[in-house]
């Protein structure tokens, strides 16, 4: 379904458009008790926390992930 609003948005320049995204998920993550998680996924986050408090020392850097990331591409 293409609205007359998504047009107007992808006429937008690709900056244009990452700074919309931008400025929409900051207004999203405002307010984080109106997004509504499942159990299932409270549970994930909870066995990663779980697995995590076990051996916290087994995760990945942020720059070891972005050295994985560009490597793959």
């Amino acid at each position: 379904m293409t609205t007359p609003l998504l047009k107007e948005i992808l006429q937008m320049s690709i900056p244009e458009r990452l700074d919309l995204i931008e400025r929409i998920w900051d207004s999203i993550s405002a307010v984080p008790d109106a997004i509504e998680l499942t159990e299932a996924k409270r549970q994930e986050l909870s066995d990663r926390l779980e697995r995590y408090r076990q051996n916290p020392a087994s995760g990945s850097t942020w720059d070891e992930v972005k050295q994985r990331i560009s490597k793959s591409i």
